[in-house]
Order: structure tokens, then sequence, then C-alpha cells
């Protein structure tokens, strides 16, 4: 397990905080360059799905945010999905931590995007 920074345990525990409220498949959390911080649970709709990173990379940009610092994504995946590494690295581009955990918070590995 890896300990976490302060300012990345905040990220744990709003990611964690959203998949429990929606009671979606998966939670994530960003914070950009400017210190402000986005999270949110994954869209499964008939008509559009978004992955949890995705709507907070994409809430990011909106906000005109012009990169990232750090990510959580909380869940019970094996692995963080390679689109959403992806996704991570076209925004924030390489050597972003990324933080996988399970849906009860524990960190599972830490990773940085390449």
């Amino acid at each position: 397990m890896t300990e976490l920074a302060t300012e990345d345990k905040k990220l744990l525990t709003l990611a964690r905080a959203t998949r429990a409220r929606t009671g979606a498949a998966e939670g994530a959390a960003v914070r950009d360059s400017d210190g402000r911080t986005y999270a949110a649970a994954t869209v499964d709709l008939p008509s559009l799905q978004v992955s949890a990173v995705g709507v907070c990379v994409a809430m990011a940009v909106a906000s005109g945010s012009r990169g990232l610092e750090a990510a959580v994504v909380l869940g019970d995946a094996e692995q963080v999905a390679a689109s959403d590494l992806a996704a991570l690295t076209d925004f924030a581009g390489v050597g972003l931590t990324v933080h996988r955990a399970d849906p009860r918070g524990r960190v599972l590995e830490s990773t940085q995007t390449v």
C-alpha cells in the first residue's frame, strides 16, 4: 500500500465520496496545476458512456485548466484503463502521478503517465 501526500489524500476522499454517492462503477478525482480539484463518477447511460477519469479531464479542460498535478482512480478494476491513462497523458503530459485504489479507498498502486 502506498502512503499519499496530504493533497492526494483529499483526492482519494473526493473520488470515494463521489463513487459512493452515485453508486457508479468507478470514482476519480484530479488536481489541476492551479490547485483546483475535480471529482467524478463513471457515466453509463444508454446513449453516453464516459469513464470517471474522462469526466474529470473534460471538466478540467472545460474550466480552462492548463494541466494536472495528480489523479486518483477508485474502483474494482485490476488496473487503470489504457484509455484513461492516454487521456491523462494527452492533457497532463508525461510524469503525472496516478494512484489506483480499491472501493474502500485503499491505495493499491501509484504510477506515472508515460
